[in-house]
């Protein structure tokens, strides 16, 4: 039979804003914090791999999330960029699907890893003894992999899921890159099954390891208190998990705000400041968190641009 609806081949991104003043200064400013984060980022991952001193359990996964974080902000950002310079863009169905599979692939590798980092820290702190025993080369490496594993199977069950909707009518996204949500506003064929999956599995991949992060530290911080006498004894270990609960904040809160309330179909207009939070600003602080507050990272790159001249 014939069908009277023809088939969208392509998809138009909307982008940020329609204010023509605005766009360039978008510009600048996403391209400021996009070449942050892939300078920031790059420079943490080369002192990871080349500074021996860095060959710790600690900075394994700090360079795991530095290399996610180049990926992840080059998913959306550079035709989030072109959008600004040339308005909306548009994106083939092939393209939209790519980028909806590797936004919610590194996103909740991502979310996974941030546990892994706590558990790093709850061993490092609460069995020191044992540490080295515990988190061996092969269990990080087993996790590293555990991590990237669960966010790709999350990722392909939504793109397959995406992949099989049918797109008819209005094919405009009100959005700077395929996500999930939108998407499903303009499917013709029922989505229910796809919402199910969003609420049911996508919130639990955000929500389960954020409350296994939060025991981690509870853990942390009873441990810290029940055991160590002295106040300057006890600032100690909570200096380094300070720059994971920061990068653990700055990812979850705006995560925990897009995808933690059940979705109704509708996509509000809040979510695509919210995406942005965690598309493009936060994979630009992480590094500048780290380094900051890391004596370690901190030596290391100075060491390595010393070399450099």
């Amino acid at each position: 039979a014939m069908l009277n609806q023809t088939e969208v081949s392509e998809f138009i991104l909307l982008g940020l804003t329609d204010v023509q003043g605005l766009q360039h200064f978008f510009f600048i400013s996403f391209l400021l914090l996009y070449l942050t984060s892939l300078l920031g980022n790059g420079a943490i991952v080369t002192v990871v791999i080349f500074e021996p001193r860095l060959h710790t359990p600690m900075y394994f996964f700090l360079g795991n999330l530095s290399c996610l974080d180049i990926f992840y902000s080059t998913v959306t950002v550079p035709k989030m960029l072109t959008g600004f310079l040339f308005g909306h863009q548009p994106i083939s169905f092939g393209g939209c699907l790519a980028q909806l599979h590797f936004f919610h692939f590194l996103g909740s590798t991502e979310a996974v890893l941030l546990v892994t980092m706590a558990y790093d820290r709850y061993v490092a702190i609460c069995n020191p003894l044992r540490y080295t025993l515990v988190m061996s080369p092969r269990t990080c490496l087993l996790l590293a992999v555990a991590s990237w594993s669960t966010g790709f199977v999350h990722a392909t069950m939504h793109s397959v899921m995406t992949s099989q909707l049918s797109f008819c009518g209005h094919n405009h996204i009100r959005h700077f890159f395929c996500d999930i949500k939108p998407l499903l506003g303009l499917a013709c064929s029922t989505t229910s099954l796809n919402m199910t999956l969003l609420n049911v599995v996508t919130t639990s991949i955000v929500l389960g390891p954020f409350t296994l992060i939060v025991l981690s530290y509870l853990y942390i911080i009873s441990f810290v208190f029940q055991k160590v006498q002295s106040q300057a004894g006890r600032w100690k270990p909570f200096s380094t998990c300070a720059s994971h609960l920061t990068i653990v904040a700055l990812f979850y809160i705006p995560v925990l705000c897009n995808y933690t309330p059940p979705s109704s179909g509708s996509f509000p207009k809040g979510d695509v400041q919210v995406s942005l939070m965690y598309s493009s600003v936060t994979p630009a602080l992480n590094p500048l968190i780290y380094t900051l507050r890391n004596q370690e990272v901190r030596s290391a790159l100075r060491k390595m641009l010393g070399r450099k001249r």
